[in-house]
């Protein structure tokens, strides 16, 4: 599998060391992701910015969530739009309503840790 094929967005991304999106970001690089990068403030990780609001992006194969569920519905119809074939719910962001959606939409929701994933092969 040529992972630079399977770009992943992390919604949440950060630039504060020790945060769970940001040691992901830092991960998903070394695995040889490549990576999108959405947060609430501008900035870079890694030399890739990251944007704010909802950036027109494509080929994103899986979005990683790192925004808690009551933050989430803004968010729904933008990721909806960017048709990724999976989304990950990690710890904390979990979100039963719009994991239906998703899959009424094709798009597989996975409760899961992004960081365990990448640790145990099966990302």
């Amino acid at each position: 599998m040529d992972t630079s094929l399977k770009k992943t967005l992390i919604v949440g991304a950060t630039e504060k060391a020790g945060r769970y999106a940001n040691l992901a970001a830092y991960r998903l690089l070394r695995h040889g992701f490549d990576i999108a990068l959405v947060g609430l403030k501008e900035g870079q990780i890694e030399g890739r910015p990251i944007q704010v609001g909802q950036p027109d992006l494509e080929n994103i194969d899986t979005v990683t969530m790192y925004v808690g569920p009551q933050n989430q519905p803004p968010l729904y119809e933008y990721i909806k739009r960017l048709k990724p074939r999976r989304v990950i719910f990690n710890p904390g962001a979990e979100n039963p309503e719009f994991e239906r959606q998703l899959k009424a939409e094709g798009i597989e929701p996975i409760e899961a840790c992004t960081l365990v994933m990448l640790s145990v092969g099966t990302y």
